[in-house]
């Protein structure tokens, strides 16, 4: 008996699942497009019923153009009339006072100031602070100048918002955005040479050209100025190469300190404490357990500041001016933009107990700073036990460019004798070398010869 297949109910079957197949995609399609469709709709009802973004761009576009008017544009020309080197400074005064770093306008032979609206003028330095990098210019015309608004007695903080504004790469009078990455950081490790002060980390955009340039906090004031960068290429601090997300500024207090003191006195003054201290933070600890850190005291300068108030070697430091001392650089901070006469308070641990003095600041010794600002140049002085003075010089610094080498001997200096090292650096600081003056130096080298050599730290 033959049997008759019926393919039709199979037929039927398959058309069914491939509708299916075709229709649900679509289906989910269509259903996708009217999720998206409403969220977006939500969003923009969302957008234009809260102006919060647009109320932070209005906040910013504010300070643009509160700040933008009190930024300069720096060009540095040498004797020839060729520009050597850009970077940005920023208006401080109403009498025609300028701010911007000292290794913007080292060696300067012409320097042209360019406002935001245009206009270029001459500026002269008035004084250069090379410890700090400091410098204070002044231009002739002060008509139309805008003074920047500075945050005068504020604390920064980490993570507070700020924007940088300069000249990066000779864009002119550029603003980035960022915030305070960190505070407290140590000059020697950030760009190579110790300080007077610490650094201010920032994330905001800086570049080369930004140096000397404001940065400013969300109320337009001037918190600190641009000074380095660290470099994709090293962890070293950098005035060359691009950014690598790490900018370091002087903060205020100390351009407040600086700046006042170059504008009426024509040098800088620094507080002295006279101590040494470990370079690490000690534990504060009891019976009962343990109570904190602070910097302990080394030696004492017998009759210095710290010397008169009661300080004594051993004691550690676990506050100074109400702040707690967790570092060197909190200690840096605090008396680096100090200026003599000022009183700063301590708080010590000695024998299981805290006390608390106060320490009356004397001025920081020239002929230390001398001394200090030699080896910043590459320059160690010396003595033998014959009496003889000698130098030593490292290797490809600014010394050894300058033609010092090791084992001369300094005979005089500025016209007179030189007999121990502690009568060069005296010398050395009568002589202005701190204030930028060229200073000459006698020597004898190893051969007996006798030479001349012109000793500048300024260049």
């Amino acid at each position: 008996m033959r049997r008759f297949v019926s393919y039709g109910p199979a037929m039927v079957v398959m058309a069914m699942v491939l509708a299916v197949l075709v229709a649900v995609p679509a289906m989910v399609r269509r259903a996708s497009y009217a999720q998206t469709s409403a969220q977006i709709l939500l969003a923009r009802q969302t957008i234009q019923e809260d102006d919060i973004l647009l109320r932070i761009n209005q906040a910013v576009q504010a300070i643009a153009t509160s700040v933008r008017p009190s930024v300069v544009h720096i060009e540095i020309s040498a004797g020839n009339g060729f520009r050597v080197g850009t970077g940005a400074g920023w208006v401080y005064d109403n009498q025609g006072h300028l701010i911007t770093n000292a290794h913007v306008v080292r060696g300067a032979k012409r320097i042209n100031i360019q406002f935001a609206d245009g206009r270029i003028s001459k500026a002269s330095v008035v004084g250069i602070d090379n410890f700090t990098d400091i410098a204070v210019l002044k231009v002739s015309d002060i008509q139309g100048l805008f003074p920047a608004s500075r945050a005068t007695g504020l604390t920064p903080r980490q993570g507070e918002r700020v924007f940088a504004f300069g000249s990066p790469f000779g864009f002119k009078f550029s603003m980035s955005e960022g915030i305070i990455s960190g505070l407290g950081r140590d000059p020697a490790t950030a760009i190579g040479n110790a300080g007077f002060t610490n650094f201010i980390q920032t994330d905001a955009a800086v570049n080369p050209g930004n140096s000397g340039g404001p940065i400013v906090n969300v109320q337009s004031q001037v918190i600190a100025m641009s000074v380095a960068i660290a470099t994709g290429r090293d962890n070293q601090g950098s005035n060359e190469g691009q950014s690598a997300g790490i900018g370091f500024a002087i903060p205020l207090a100390t351009i407040e300190s600086v700046v006042k003191q170059i504008i009426s006195k024509g040098r800088v003054s620094r507080g002295f404490l006279g101590i040494t201290y470990s370079s690490r933070a000690a534990s504060i600890e009891d019976d009962s357990g343990f109570l904190g850190v602070g910097l302990e005291v080394n030696t004492v300068t017998d009759n210095g500041p710290a010397d008169k108030a009661g300080l004594k070697p051993g004691d550690v430091i676990s506050s100074i001016a109400g702040q707690p001392l967790q570092s060197v650089e909190v200690l840096r901070s605090v008396v680096g933009p100090a200026s003599p006469g000022e009183n700063i308070p301590l708080r010590i641990w000695r024998d299981g107990q805290f006390m608390d003095m106060q320490v009356t600041l004397g001025e920081f010794p020239r002929p230390l700073l001398i001394e200090q600002s030699l080896m910043r140049f590459g320059v160690q002085i010396g003595e033998t036990s014959e009496g003889n003075v000698l130098i030593n010089t490292f290797r490809w610094s600014s010394a050894w460019k300058a033609g010092f080498r090791p084992g001369q001997r300094i005979v005089r200096i500025d016209d007179h004798p030189v007999n121990t090292a502690q009568n060069a650096f005296t010398l050395l600081a009568q002589a202005d070398l701190l204030e930028g003056q060229s200073v000459p130096v006698s020597i004898i080298n190893s051969e007996g010869e006798a030479l001349v050599f012109k000793l500048k730290l300024t260049e």
